[in-house]
């Protein structure tokens, strides 16, 4: 057995928002719910409701730019740039912008549903 994965397969996480997801390791592609890592492009316009999720995310900005709102207070990354935003703070997730944002995600413990606690 070798140790280490190459991951060429990633899960594509249906979406009815226009928004990429592509989770390469985590609970949907490994059962792994330790760690996830996903490749997403959100499209313009593109926004998700708060929530307050029970995972550490961190964010890495490869093109474009994404807004975040983070217990009131608004930041806006661009291509470069990354946060890490710590569990059990409130968030929206959003890209006003015209052009879409292609980031990387990483969440730990791994992101899922049941952890993310999305307001309605």
């Amino acid at each position: 057995m070798k140790n280490y994965t190459v991951q060429d397969n990633p899960f594509v996480v249906p979406t009815d928002d226009g928004k990429v997801i592509k989770e390469h390791f985590g609970v949907a592609t490994n059962g792994d719910t330790q760690l996830s890592i996903a490749h997403m492009v959100a499209p313009p316009g593109w926004s998700e409701p708060f929530q307050t999720p029970e995972f550490d995310e961190y964010t890495f900005i490869i093109k474009g730019q994404k807004q975040f709102i983070i217990e009131g207070e608004t930041i806006v990354l661009k291509a470069g740039q990354s946060i890490k935003i710590n569990k059990h703070t409130r968030i929206q997730y959003s890209n006003p912008f015209t052009e879409p944002c292609e980031y990387l995600a990483i969440c730990k413990p791994a992101f899922s549903m049941d952890l993310v606690n999305r307001e309605s």
